[in-house]
């Protein structure tokens, strides 16, 4: 079983590297950081190293601090194992996959229905809400225990992952494991407001140029978002990270399907990241799968190399195609 080797290979390794996707949500801090304080639990030697930095609105995050961005310096880290939480394929860690793990085991934990089994060990369950669910399995299968700062992040990364427990991925274990989690004095209604209640002014300004932009197309069943450089250094304040925010307001408008975010990577020349949803007819982790990406049928995203404008039309087009 994939869960007992994860646990063996806890016990016997003693040196870890743990990472996530770019463009990190709740659910990847929270369970990557939680797996982190699990491993000092057990006086392991751990570092975690992310292409992107936290987003201003998981600051609240306990142990944030310890996440690294990824630099140079990251090469000199000396692991022999290393843990990709969240990822359905290891090339969403962005730049952090091309660190030598020539030596090293992987260990793959993720949700996604798209996993490819990159790992040495794998633990994918695509039925699972969460990577955050996941890590609250495995705390309770070593028979860790939590704490407050443990349950915040796994309450936070099962949260933002089921749509505050509205999605179709919120099942009876969710709920049972976010009311075990709230016994460790969790404030709810400052988590949510934390989360979804905490936009900065400046993420206010760049929302306001981009929403007025939003098109719809093919019969009223598809609204996408264009985000690129230009606007971006525009707003240099901004987050840059305002994605769930338009996926959030689109998904709210009647007779739409699919909503689609295309957002240039500021810091890579001719590439674009996508953000796909789905409210539930469209497969959307087919459409990302064919452009590389990958993720859950209603939720899903994609990283492609191109000009914007060319891979707005590609995908728009494995869209129109899937709607038919």
């Amino acid at each position: 079983m994939s869960l007992k080797k994860i646990i063996d290979c806890i016990r016997k390794g003693n040196n870890f590297l743990i990472t996530s996707h770019t463009s990190p949500e709740g659910d990847a801090l929270g369970s990557e950081l939680a797996f982190y304080l699990m491993l000092k639990k057990l006086g392991k030697n751990a570092w975690v190293v992310n292409e992107d930095p936290v987003p201003d609105v998981y600051g609240f995050l306990p142990a944030k601090d310890v996440i690294k961005k990824f630099d140079h310096n990251a090469q000199s880290i000396k692991f022999d194992i290393f843990v990709a939480l969240d990822c359905s394929d290891l090339k969403r860690t962005g730049e952090v996959y091309r660190l030598n793990t020539k030596n090293a085991k992987i260990v793959n934990i993720d949700h996604h229905i798209s996993n490819i089994n990159f790992g040495t060990i794998n633990w994918v369950e695509p039925y699972v809400s969460s990577a955050s669910e996941m890590i609250y399995s495995l705390y309770k299968a070593m028979r860790i225990p939590f704490d407050s700062q443990i349950a915040l992040l796994l309450y936070v990364g099962m949260l933002t992952d089921t749509g505050s427990f509205r999605y179709s991925n919120t099942r009876s274990p969710t709920h049972l494991a976010a009311a075990e989690l709230l016994k460790y004095d969790i404030d709810v209604v400052q988590v949510y407001r934390n989360t979804y209640e905490n936009i900065p002014l400046e993420d206010i300004r760049l929302l306001n140029k981009i929403l007025p932009n939003m098109k719809v197309a093919f019969d009223g069943k598809v609204a996408w978002f264009q985000v690129d450089k230009k606007l971006l250094r525009e707003h240099i304040d901004a987050s840059f990270d305002l994605s769930e925010h338009l996926l959030s307001f689109a998904r709210s408008i009647k007779g739409i399907e699919v909503v689609l975010v295309f957002k240039e990577n500021f810091d890579a020349e001719n590439e674009v990241r996508i953000n796909f949803r789905s409210q539930g007819k469209v497969d959307v982790n087919k459409v990302a799968s064919y452009f590389g990406g990958g993720g859950h049928k209603t939720a899903s995203g994609a990283t492609v190399h191109g000009k914007i404008n060319n891979v707005r039309r590609q995908v728009l087009a494995k869209v129109k195609a899937t709607l038919k």
